[in-house]
Formats: C-alpha cells, structure tokens, sequence
C-alpha cells in the first residue's frame, strides 16, 4: 500500500482525536533501518516519542486500529497531565 507520511499522520490523528482534544503536536518521519515510523509527540516543551511497525503502518491507513498505539497515546496523555499537574503543584 503507498501512502506518505502526511496521510499517515492524518489517518492517526482522525483515528485517535484524543491527540487534538489534549493538545498533542504530532511529528512522524520512516526510519528505514528500523522498518518502522517514528512518532513524536509533543506539548509545550515535553517531548514523547514511540514506534509504530510498517505492518501497523499499513493497517491504520486500511482504517484498523493499532492496539499499541492506542496504548502508547493514552500513556503518553497521562504522562502529560501528571507532569502539569506536578509542576502546579510546585509552582
């Protein structure tokens, strides 16, 4: 399947619209040794990244969800919302 990484980040983010409801920046760029996208959110100045497998890839345009992924989103919102909330908290 072709697709480019501007209709994969589209894809990501209509299938998971907690990344825009929580003011996630999302980046994405193919790493070819590891046969896999790098994913990088961001917030403000904290920055999380994570993988997401070609075959995963491939799914997610095909309008499957990636169990992982949807994982990795809902930790890294968490994390996210614990370190505000810290930094509140000490502020």
């Amino acid at each position: 399947m072709e697709y480019n990484n501007v209709a994969l980040k589209e894809k990501i983010m209509e299938m998971y619209p907690e990344i825009r409801q929580n003011n996630l920046s999302v980046g994405l760029d193919f790493n070819a040794g590891k046969n896999a996208y790098v994913i990088t959110f961001e917030r403000g100045k904290e920055v999380l990244t994570t993988h997401l497998e070609k075959k995963d890839a491939d799914e997610c345009m095909n309008g499957i969800k990636c169990v992982y992924l949807g994982v990795q989103v809902a930790q890294f919102i968490k994390n996210f919302e614990e370190k505000s909330a810290f930094e509140r908290k000490t502020a």
